[in-house]
Formats: structure tokens, C-alpha cells, sequence
């Protein structure tokens, strides 16, 4: 990793085809959002040839061209794929959003790479650091993924190299420090008008050689006397930990003994070690001053990438199952073997349609070839794990995307990626496979999306459009669900945050033609009587011909919570008729879920029919029904009825330096503790039940107390009566709605 001699291809249409799965290397880019990887993307891809000096391809298209939105926003809002060539390897370089609303990008990224680059920014504090990236770093490492770390924006002001070193050994290699370790020390050159030293190149520790790239190319110098002994305490400290996971036990006794390693032999330990999950090494990487010579840093990260980073040969496929949950084998990771893909994004472009991002983990993908498409309901309320859809589907154009750009393949093999057109109704998540062996590849975990936002047509012409709309963003986006609620009759959008949110109403109007009209999420809630009352019920009107006559009496007494309608008929002698008894219970029942005061429906008692009367010719079952309903009503007068408001068990883990004022924010939300567990990594998990009226906005109000760092889930419980004062302020509320209407 620094004494290679390099080839690259020089444009980015050149790169894009794979000779074997050895030869390719599939990399996410997971940071803070403002780190620089998007940044780091095109210094790697200009370093590697797939830019020329103006930072542009041959067509005029940069890494950095986004839809309209990301523009918009200045901020990376989806998961973006630039491959790129260097010594012989295809590198697909997996830039994800570091914004947290965007988590569902970062999930999809993860499953599509076999290896991972934190990005880390050198001005950011500590604990932004290790509240966006923590819970990945753990995730990469419950499943044994490579991963490696840059530190970007060493040029501004007040940073060290040293310090963010530190602080990544400890939030990151809490296990063990001494795997987390820089590979170079950076040099920077005098300082600049704006008081900034400018990166200038790095020290090898390995090599003791200095890679200078202040002239824009990389040349390797000897260091200076000055720099002899901050080299080798560095240099002293990583062979120890290269050696520490070496597999040669005698390095350590030749090292004490004062032996001079092999420097070649250490760079192969190095690799292996890496590439077994085992060493994070720390490089340093910035983009040329001027934009278009190399960027320090970067000859070194690749090199790194394709000599350290593991080959989809190296990867453990995700489990598979057939559409009945019977498991089946995982084939290898071989171009000749049977077809397996997964879908790990779907978006839409406005000129080809639907764009599906795929990862091919055996076989081959061809153009026009006809695959299965196998679905997990990836988009349904709650998920699920059973199949929704499948269907025989004709593959459309193969295609390696640069920018906006989409350059033409011939065929996808395994281990690599591709962007395919017209799948049909492949969602993401979805297994492809050949035609005639449908398979299920065991879907990646996603986190609830927790905040909801009501919405509906701006105007009649919307309506027709509105639920195709919402039905392809949710199709394209597994961290959004949609509900239509039956209580509220709200449809409801739930997404992983504010931004999110803007993002998916931005993308139904300039994508999908919707415009919609936000409005105040309104949480369902139930009414029911205080205490036992009665109710008479008296629908008699004669208008010539037949009239209609009913009168009944009932008795209307409270039921223990999640009881729901109870109706009993105690009618004697007949002064019902047996016909219509029926039909008291159907007014009954309408006129409780209509609601009685508040409009909400009514639950939790039992109604009685005492007696009534009828008449030979006038009665019938629209007057009983009518009748039962204005004997509820007039019972309900008689007696306080009460709201009731759902309440959830909430689960909030955080960091142990938040549980304070986590706990203190419950409770000022009327949450009742349920009491903590200490959890891993400092944490602990805060449980409480919540009425749902006080964590609507809880996602956002979260991360703002917590940096970042806590998240919650949340389950219904059950319905309990809400405060008085609480309950007459939504009547009033909603009375002064309807007067207003």
C-alpha cells in the first residue's frame, strides 16, 4: 500500500466491466453529513483516471450531478454508485447520505458493499463523530465487515491528525485500541492567507518515506530530521498491532529481539488483517487545491481498497429461502452459476422510468433475459416476511452510472453492481433470480419510520394521482410507510424525519406530478361513559301512507378497558318484535362508532334493551335503527363521557451521559417510567409508557437532545382516559374546526 506501480483506466465509461469477482471491490462511504465523502468520491475517481483535470468526463458529466432535490438542499439525500479502475480492480465506490433521516440510503449501501470507509471530519466535534456512526460501526462489526477510516478537513483551522486518531481508537476500537491505527502521518506545508496550513502529502510509516503531493502529482521524498521521531513512535506502535494480528508467531520474538522486519511481509500481514475485519487502519485523505491534480491521500486509499479490502469471493451470500420459507443453499459466488440478485435500490428517472440498483450475488444479469421477481412486502404497514408479489419480468438495459449519467454494459457477473430499467413491479428488497426457481433473499433490517405527517390533494385533478404517487415512493423506499387510518381518516405518510419528509412531498410533486396539501397528524382516540346511565329513544313520524314508529329503552353501564361494544337484549313480553331486536343493535353500534360527543368512536360498554314499543304497520328496521341511535345519545347526556387517548411503550436508548435528561423529557410528556437496562457500549435503555398525543415529533425532538445519538421504538399499548383539562381543550379545539368549516 504505497509501493505499487499503478494503472488505471482513463475514462469512466472504461471502468465499468469486470473481469472476475477477484477483481472487484465494493466499497460504502458512511460519514457525518458534511464529512466530505462525496468529496473523497470524486478526488478517488479523479485520481483513478474516470475524471480528466477539469473534474468531467468526456460528456460533461461530474460524480458530483444530482437530481434536483440533492441541488436544492446542498446535502446528498440517496445512495449513489460511481465504479472506477485501478491496478487491475473495479472498484464500485458506494457514497451515501450521512443525514440520519436517510438511514434507509445507508442500509442499502451496507448490503450492496463487502467493505466500508468511514469518513470522519477532522473540525467535527467528537460527539457528532460518534453519535451518526457508532451504531453502524457496530453493525459492520456484528457481521465481520472490513472496514478502514479517513480523516478529511485536516487544512482548517484548530485540528490535529493526532487528536481525531484518538478519538476514532476510542470510539471505535473501545475493544481494542490498538486496531485502530494510522497507516501515514499527514505533512502540511506553511500556512496560507487564510491562516490555514494546507495539506501537502503524507509519511509513510511502513516505508519511512514522505509521498509529497504538492505539485499536484505524488512523489516519494526522504524525511527530514524533524519528522524522524514522531515517525517512529508511529512506526513502533502500528508494527505492534500489525503484529498482534499477524498469523506468523514469531514476528513479536524477532521484533523484541530488535530484528528489522521485512516491510513487504508487514504490508501482507497488514492486508490480511484488514481484510479480515480484524485492523481498521486510519488514512488521511484531501482533493487536490486546485481540483484537478491528485488529491493527498488518495493514491494511498486506493491502493489500500484494492489490496486490503476483501473480493465478493470473500463474502458470505444473506440467507435464502424459497417463497414457502424452506431454506435453500447459498450458490457461490461464481459468473457461471445460477442467477441470484437483490434489488438494493429503486428510483425513478424521469426520461427511462423506474431504475433499479441491483447486486448480483451469483450467476450473471443479461439484457432482455426473463428473471423471476420474488418480494418480501417490504411496503406494507409493518412489513412483513412472507412473499407479496412475484412475477416473470423481462430485464431491460444494464447500465454503470457516473453522475447523471448511465453508461451502457453488456452483462452484470457476479460480485458486481449495475443500475437496470423496467423491472416491473421489483421493489427494493426484491430477489431476482432465473425464471422458474423463485428464491427469497432474507431481507436487511430497517428501522421504523416513527414520524407522521397527514396529508391529501391539493385539488380534485391530485386525487386521481395521489395514491399511484404514494405507492411508488413508498415501493422505492422501505423506511416509509403509508397508512390510511379508518379512525381519523387521515392518509398518513410515516417517515424517518423532517427532512425526510420534505424530501418524499418535493419528490411526488416534481416527480410524480402530485401536489399535496400538509395537515396536523391527528391521533385516534375513543370516547366511552363515565358511569351507568339510561336512554329512551323515540323515532315516531307520519308524513301520509306508512309512517315510521319505534321507541326503545336501554341501559348503557361502562366496560373494563378493551372491552369494546358489549349489547344484550333483556326485552320481555314482546314489546320489541323479535324481527327488530337486530336492528336496535345496528343503530347501536352505527351511532358508536360515529361517537357521541367528540365525534370519536365509542368503546368499552355494554348496552342494555330493556323494553320499547312498535306498531303493526309503521315500525321497521330503518325506524329501530334510528330509534337505537337516539337512545344512545340521550343516555349519553345523561352521564360525563370520557376521552380516551392511546398510549405506547416507548424504548429509548441513549447514551449513559443523556439518561437524565432523556428521562426528564418523558416525564414532562406525561410518560410514566417503566425503569432502565444498562445496555452495551455505555448505553442504557430508558422504558416508559407515553401517550401517543406526546411523541408525535418525538424522532426530531430526540435527536436534538441527544446529538444525535438516541433512538427510540415505540409499540400501542392500550387506550386510557385523558386528563380533563386536556379533553376539554381538544373539544373546544375541534368544535371551533367545525365552526369554522
Amino acid at each position: 500500500m504505497g509501493d505499487r506501480t499503478h494503472t488505471h483506466t482513463g475514462a469512466a465509461g472504461r471502468a465499468t466491466t469486470a473481469d472476475g469477482p477477484a477483481s472487484v471491490r465494493n466499497v460504502v462511504l458512511v460519514g457525518h453529513s458534511g464529512s466530505g465523502k462525496t468529496t473523497l468520491v470524486e478526488a478517488l475517481a479523479l485520481t483513478a483516471g474516470a475524471l480528466n483535470r477539469a473534474g468531467r468526463v468526456e460528456d460533461g458529466a461530474t460524480v458530483s450531478d444530482h437530481d434536483e432535490i440533492e441541488q436544492r438542499r446542498r446535502r446528498s439525500v440517496q445512495l449513489s454508485l460511481v465504479p472506477v479502475a485501478w491496478d487491475g480492480h473495479k472498484i464500485n465506490l458506494l457514497d451515501t447520505p450521512g443525514y440520519a433521516d436517510f438511514v434507509g440510503e445507508l442500509r442499502a449501501g451496507l448490503r450492496a458493499a463487502d467493505a466500508a470507509l468511514f469518513v470522519v471530519s477532522a473540525a467535527q466535534e467528537a460527539d457528532a463523530v460518534a453519535g451518526t456512526t457508532r451504531a453502524v460501526w457496530e453493525e459492520c462489526a456484528a457481521v465481520g465487515m472490513p472496514r478502514a477510516i479517513v480523516v478529511t478537513h485536516l487544512d482548517t483551522a484548530r485540528t490535529s491528525f493526532e487528536e481525531m486518531t484518538r478519538v476514532c481508537g476510542r470510539i471505535f476500537g473501545h475493544d481494542d485500541p490498538d486496531a485502530v491505527l494510522p497507516l501515514h502521518l499527514p505533512v502540511q506545508g506553511p500556512e496560507g492567507p487564510d491562516g490555514h496550513a494546507r495539506l501537502t502529502g503524507l509519511t509513510g510509516l511502513l516505508t519511512r518515506e514522505i509521498f509529497d503531493y504538492s505539485s499536484g502529482e505524488r512523489h516519494r521524498l526522504p524525511p527530514s530530521g524533524d519528522q524522524e521521531g514522531p515517525l517512529q513512535e508511529a512506526r513502533d506502535r502500528l508494527i505492534e498491532g500489525i503484529i498482534a494480528e499477524s498469523e506468523d508467531e514469531t514476528l513479536m520474538d524477532r521484533y523484541l529481539a530488535g530484528e528489522e522486519l521485512d516491510v513487504p511481509a508487514l504490508m501482507g500481514d497488514l492486508e490480511r488483517a484488514v481484510a479480515r475485519g480484524s485492523f481498521h487502519p486510519v488514512l488521511t485523505a484531501a482533493p487536490a487545491a486546485d481540483g484537478a491534480g491528485q488529491g493527498v491521500g488518495t493514491v494511498e486509499l486506493l491502493d489500500l481498497i484494492s489490496a486490503g479490502f476483501p473480493s465478493p469471493l470473500e463474502r458470505t451470500l444473506p440467507a435464502l429461502t424459497a417463497p414457502d420459507g424452506a431454506p435453500r443453499p447459498a450458490p457461490a459466488c461464481d459468473p457461471g452459476g445460477p442467477l441470484v440478485a437483490e434489488v438494493v435500490k429503486t428510483s425513478s428517472d424521469p426520461y427511462v422510468g423506474r431504475v433499479s440498483l441491483v447486486r448480483v450475488f451469483s450467476g450473471t444479469l443479461r439484457p432482455d433475459e426473463t428473471v423471476h421477481v420474488c418480494g418480501h412486502g417490504l411496503t406494507e404497514p409493518g412489513g412483513g416476511t412472507g412473499p407479496s408479489h412475484e412475477a416473470d419480468v423481462r430485464v431491460g438495459a444494464l447500465s454503470a452510472p457516473f453522475g447523471a449519467q448511465q453508461r451502457p454494459l453488456d452483462s452484470c457477473i457476479a460480485g458486481d453492481l449495475a443500475c437496470v430499467s423496467k423491472l416491473g413491479v421489483a421493489e427494493t428488497g426484491d430477489t431476482l433470480t432465473g425464471a422458474g426457481e423463485p428464491l427469497l433473499i432474507e431481507p436487511w433490517s430497517m428501522p421504523d419510520p416513527l414520524l407522521p405527517q397527514a396529508v391529501r390533494a391539493h385539488s380534485k385533478a391530485d386525487e386521481d394521482k395521489l395514491s399511484q404517487g404514494l405507492a411508488r415512493l413508498v415501493a422505492e423506499d422501505p423506511t416509509m410507510r403509508l397508512e390510511q387510518n379508518p379512525d381519523t381518516h387521515q392518509v398518513v405518510l410515516w417517515c424517518m424525519g423532517e427532512a425526510h419528509t420534505e424530501v418524499a412531498l418535493e419528490r411526488l410533486r416534481t416527480r410524480y406530478g402530485v401536489q399535496v396539501d400538509a395537515e396536523p397528524h391527528r391521533v385516534p382516540l375513543r370516547e366511552t361513559l363515565a358511569s351507568r346511565t339510561v336512554g329512551r329513544g323515540r323515532h315516531v313520524k307520519q308524513s301520509g301512507g306508512h309512517g315510521q314508529y319505534a321507541v326503545c329503552e336501554i341501559e348503557v353501564e361502562p366496560l373494563p378497558p378493551g372491552a369494546g361494544i358489549e349489547f344484550v337484549d333483556k326485552v320481555v313480553g314482546g314489546s320489541v318484535p323479535r324481527q327488530f331486536i337486530a336492528s336496535v343493535e345496528k343503530g347501536v353500534r352505527a351511532q358508536a362508532a360515529r361517537g357521541l360527543a367528540a365525534g370519536h368512536p365509542l368503546v368499552d360498554v355494554r348496552v342494555t334493551l330493556l323494553d320499547g314499543k312498535s306498531h303493526s304497520v309503521d315500525s321497521s328496521d330503518a325506524a329501530f335503527q334510528t330509534a337505537g341511535a337516539l337512545a344512545l345519545r340521550e343516555a349519553a347526556a345523561g352521564t360525563r363521557v370520557q376521552l380516551l387517548e392511546p398510549v405506547a411503550e416507548v424504548s429509548v436508548l441513549v447514551p449513559d451521559d443523556y439518561v437524565g435528561a432523556v428521562m426528564s423529557d418523558l416525564a414532562g410528556r406525561r410518560g410514566r417510567l417503566a425503569g432502565t437496562e444498562q445496555a452495551t457500549g455505555e448505553r442504557t435503555l430508558v422504558r416508559a409508557e407515553v401517550p401517543e398525543i406526546e411523541i408525535g415529533r418525538y424522532t426530531v425532538d430526540l435527536r436534538s437532545l441527544t446529538h444525535g445519538t438516541g433512538r427510540f421504538d415505540r409499540a400501542y399499548a392500550r387506550h386510557e382516559p385523558m386528563p380533563p383539562h386536556l379533553a376539554d381543550r381538544i373539544r373546544e379545539t375541534q368544535e371551533t374546526t367545525a365552526n369554522a368549516g
